[in-house]
């Protein structure tokens, strides 16, 4: 028997607010992952979007080559939000 794909749940938790990867799951296409999501991961009204990604789709970054790759991003000290203030009414950012 072959086993369904896994796939990766991403949950909106409210409007204007980010996905946020909720955990995975199996299933054997995109709808059904998103109704076992919603089943699985927004029992408590806890989302208002959910996306699914068949993980088998999903490219990442090597983790022991994460120093050489993200080493250009070290030269650029101006480019991180360290500089600047936010003011206290900024939320989610």
């Amino acid at each position: 028997m072959k086993s369904w794909p896994l796939w990766e749940v991403f949950i909106r938790s409210k409007n204007g607010l980010s996905h946020k990867h909720a955990g995975s799951l199996h299933a054997a296409d995109a709808q059904m992952a998103i109704e076992n999501a919603r089943d699985v991961y927004c029992r408590r009204n806890e989302g208002v979007s959910i996306w699914v990604v068949e993980s088998a789709h999903i490219t990442a970054s090597d983790p022991a080559e994460s120093d050489p790759f993200f080493e250009p991003a070290k030269d650029k000290v101006y480019r991180h939000p360290t500089f600047y203030d936010l003011p206290d009414e900024v939320k989610h950012m």
